[in-house]
Order: structure tokens, then sequence, then C-alpha cells
């Protein structure tokens, strides 16, 4: 299990990001399940985000995801909410859905119920993905904890690998 990512703030993050994005001159946008709206909260926090934050899809539901996103309902059917493809599938979503440059998608089981032993509690897949690559990475975590840190960790680690992901090379 993946420890609570509390090493540096979500607001530390989110400064640096912004100054990435900035320099780039590039946006991005959010897909959420799992974290309800956390990572959108995160970036809006930051004054003159409007510049580089385009818009946030809080997806809670399988229809959400669907209706807003685009996820085919036979995927979610197949795969479960809480999957790679799923969480690939909101990424894409929310770049053809936005104006946005990248994406960060998450889908998971925060708790404390609604696990299982394929799927324990703390389980998130995370998705990023850049519009004029086609580049989609993702990426399975299990944050310990209660409810709020794995929403936590799950907001920090998913800032933090965009801005990873956006340093250049």
């Amino acid at each position: 299990m993946t420890q609570p990512h509390n090493a540096v703030s979500v607001s530390d993050i989110c400064a640096d990001l912004s100054q990435v994005l900035l320099l780039q001159k590039l946006s991005i946008c959010t897909a959420e399940s799992c974290t309800g709206g956390m990572i959108s909260t995160a970036c809006t926090d930051l004054a003159g985000s409007s510049v580089w934050f385009e818009r946030g899809f809080v997806t809670y539901s399988n229809a959400a995801k669907t209706d807003m996103l685009g996820v085919p309902a036979s995927l979610i059917e197949t795969h479960g909410a809480v999957s790679e493809e799923v969480a690939r599938a909101m990424a894409q979503g929310a770049l053809t859905h936005s104006l946005a440059d990248w994406s960060v998608a998450v889908t998971g089981v925060a708790g404390p119920s609604g696990g299982s032993a394929a799927k324990p509690v703390g389980t998130v897949w995370l998705a990023w993905a850049c519009k004029s690559t086609g580049m989609v990475e993702s990426q399975r975590q299990v944050f310990a904890g209660d409810r709020r840190s794995v929403r936590e960790s799950t907001t920090a680690l998913a800032l933090s690998h965009l801005a990873k992901l956006l340093q250049p090379t």
C-alpha cells in the first residue's frame, strides 16, 4: 500500500504545476470520480488559475461517465468503473469534451465500504492524457488510510505526476 502523499502540500504542487503550464502556454482539465472535485478545487484555489485550468468534470456515477465523457457503458460493465480502461477513457473523454491540452482522470474506491478482494478500499486508477500527442498514461495505486486520506493522496498524486509529465525532457 502506498502511504499518503503528504511530503509536499497540494497547494505547493499546484503552484509548481501552474508555473510549468504558464511557461508552456498549456491548459488542463480534470475528470474526477472518487475525488468528487477535489483536484479541480485544488487547482482553482490558486489565484490566476483561470489562465491554465480549462474545466473540471465530476463524474461520480457511471451514467455521468457515459453522458459527460463518452465512456462506453459496455466498458464500465465489462471492467468496472474502477479500472484502467475506464480511467483511460475518462482522460480521453475529458480532452474530447474540452479545450484543454492535458487531462487527468481518477476513479477509485475511497471507502470505507465498496471494496472487494480484487479492488480493496484505497484502490485508485489514475490516467493522464495529452491532446497534441495522443499519449495516455495510467497508473494503479492502493492508498492506505481513511476516505479523506485516500482522496487527498489521490489529488496530490494526480497533480504531481501531471507536473512531472509536463517537465521538459
